[in-house]
């Protein structure tokens, strides 16, 4: 592959306005040009990108294409910084009336070096917001395309769309479906702004001089309306990349906006806090309709702040997974410690779902068109979440670095949406786990608080995902959770149940069916504040779980706490894959008889601290 820097443009209005200022700050910038002012940090614009593209493992040649006024400025730069001097192509131009044009200046380059191979083409005049992002992944996701690359940015606010080449891009294809060079306001919805960075195949360079055949004025051989033509009147695949980061093209503002906006970007770097983020997930309660998320039913989920993991990322100079003193133990007391710590609590600790969660991150940001910044980072975890007990432990720990790495890459809900960013854990866990899980902890962590959510097979297959519905938590009435203080692996509880549904076995169907039915009488309940209801509901979600997977499977410890809650007249249910039982128990007297008989059992009891979204505080935990 081949890069083209363009650094041809005559800047007229920015070079005579910083020669006209009457302050003498930028005296010594007098004649320089544009791409070779000062940037981000006190480096040179046209540095950065020499230094972004200097790799010989992705480029076999660079090119500079300048002017004739400023030829003699960009040969002493190569000079001084090794860029080869034959490599800088002069366009013979000298004023901004004899200009080629940004496309011409480009075809002269491929024409005059009889280029005829893969292109990158950069704006070497442009300021970029982040001065770390990965060109390596720009070009892999262009290879993985069948067309042409074209960056884009989301608009900061402040900027007009009606100042850019703005791109309508489908979400799922990554094609760009328009292009819009500075659209009058109304006309597009649209913030994603093309920049002047972009990789054309070397079968579709013959456009360009179709192009300039057809455009023979300089002021129309722009890249905007290059792009116009070739996205919107020959409709030739093109397909759009997003970086995390701002751009400006200081070749067509002038002096102010050069100084406002390396300002900004300026302030931005040096204002940019310690990259220190602490994230939280939350432990989740099935209150009805689980186990059927996994079986195309519907579910009503919450999460709640008594149990939690959180994960904190620190950006450093490699990149570091620390293992838990507690959950993933390297050292023991003696060989009866490792047996005794192994046979409790097994060999995985929440290492692993840390790596998966980077692997899978870095994999999705791929795929979906989005250049990661080449930062590293050290990633910690630590959670309360009681293990092996079904309350989404696991979930817990991949939601909260999930959230640690958006944060980190200025990843915005636009581009991994909450529905999504559900499957995303979810896949995480079974496809690179191969922990089996349903939908339901992940949704339910992801939008947090009381949740309702449709499984439909309709749903799912439409557009992969369900619907979620936020309920209102004001006035909910206690809930109680026990768990087991020795519980054994609750993954195993999920039996041949699958199985049996993916042979259409009528009980199961049938019963997952009747899931569905009794969560949105659950609904209703919750919106009635109708707790009796409520309460009936808990227990017949129980006896139907019981009827489908039986006894055996349930387990003699989950029975026990079933059995044990039902003497003092709660409603009890699982909340999930078992390990632990979630009540509503009316008689506020009963529950604390309750507590102390399961105490006494050897099971732990709490009541449910409800946790809100609404209820978040400001220190700083997310």
């Amino acid at each position: 592959m081949i890069c083209i820097l363009l650094v041809a443009g005559h800047g007229t209005l920015l070079e005579t306005q910083i020669k006209n200022d009457s302050t003498g700050l930028y005296s010594q910038l007098t004649g320089v040009p544009k791409a070779l002012l000062p940037g981000i940090g006190g480096k040179k614009i046209l540095d950065f990108w020499w230094e972004t593209v200097n790799t010989r493992q992705l480029f076999t040649e660079v090119y500079l294409v300048t002017n004739a006024d400023k030829y003699k400025h960009y040969e002493r730069w190569a000079t001084a910084n090794d860029f080869p001097v034959e490599n800088v192509v002069n366009d013979g131009s000298t004023t901004l009336d004899d200009r080629l044009g940004a496309v011409a200046d480009l075809e002269l380059a491929i024409r005059s070096r009889k280029l005829n191979d893969n292109i990158m083409v950069i704006a070497g005049d442009m300021l970029c917001a982040d001065q770390n992002f990965d060109i390596a992944q720009v070009i892999r996701f262009f290879k993985s395309k069948p067309g042409e690359l074209a960056i884009y940015y989301e608009l900061e606010e402040g900027e007009e769309s009606s100042s850019r080449g703005i791109v309508e891009v489908c979400p799922d294809t990554h094609r760009v479906t328009r292009f819009l060079e500075k659209p009058q306001n109304g006309l597009t919805e649209s913030r994603l702004a093309s920049v002047v960075f972009y990789c054309l195949r070397s079968n579709t360079l013959p456009c360009i001089s179709e192009f300039l055949n057809l455009q023979l004025q300089a002021e129309d051989r722009s890249f905007g309306q290059f792009w116009e033509w070739l996205i919107n009147e020959k409709h030739l695949q093109v397909f759009g990349m997003k970086l995390p980061t701002g751009f400006q093209l200081i070749g067509q503002v002038g002096f102010s906006d050069y100084t406002k906006w390396l300002s900004h970007y300026s302030a931005k770097q040096r204002d940019k806090p310690n990259n220190t983020f602490t994230c939280r997930s939350y432990a989740r309660v099935g209150l009805m309709g689980n186990p059927s998320d996994g079986f195309n039913g519907k579910t009503i989920a919450m999460t709640i702040s008594n149990f939690w993991a959180e994960v904190t990322l620190v950006e450093s100079q490699a990149l570091v997974l620390l293992p838990h003193p507690l959950n993933d133990p390297t050292e023991f007391g003696s060989l009866q410690d490792l047996f005794c710590i192994s046979r409790k609590e097994g060999y995985l600790g929440g290492l692993r779902l840390l790596q998966a969660t980077c692997k899978k991150f870095y994999q999705f940001c791929s795929k979906q068109g989005i250049a990661l910044t080449k930062q590293n980072f050290t990633l910690k975890y630590d959670t309360n979440i009681p293990r092996q007990v079904g309350l989404a432990g696991s979930s817990a720990i991949v939601s909260a670095t999930l959230k640690c790495l958006m944060k980190f890459y200025n990843i915005t809900d636009s581009d991994l949406p909450k529905a999504i960013r559900a499957n995303f854990i979810l896949n995480v866990e079974t496809d690179e786990l191969f922990i089996t899980a349903g939908l339901q902890d992940r949704v339910v962590q992801v939008y947090e608080g009381l949740v309702y959510m449709d499984f439909s097979k309709a749903l799912m297959e439409d557009r992969g995902y369900g619907e979620y519905v936020s309920l209102d938590m004001s006035s909910l009435p206690t809930f109680w959770l026990g768990y087991l203080s020795d519980p054994s692996d609750s993954g195993r509880i999920h039996s041949n149940v699958r199985q049996r549904w993916l042979n259409g076995e009528p009980v199961v169907v049938d019963a997952m069916k009747s899931f569905a039915e009794l969560t949105d009488q659950a609904r209703t309940a919750l919106q009635d504040k109708d707790w009796n209801k409520l309460a009936q509901l808990m227990d017949q979600n129980f006896e139907l779980r019981r009827s489908v997977y039986t006894d055996e499977c349930l387990g003699p410890g989950n029975l026990k706490m079933v059995q044990l809650a039902r003497q003092f007249g709660s409603a009890v249910k699982l909340p999930g894959s078992g390990g632990a039982v979630v009540g509503l128990c009316l008689d506020q007297a009963r529950l604390v008889e309750m507590r102390q008989a399961f105490q006494e059992a050897g099971c732990v009891f709490c009541v449910i601290v409800p946790y809100s979204p609404s209820a978040s505080t400001s220190s700083g935990q997310d």
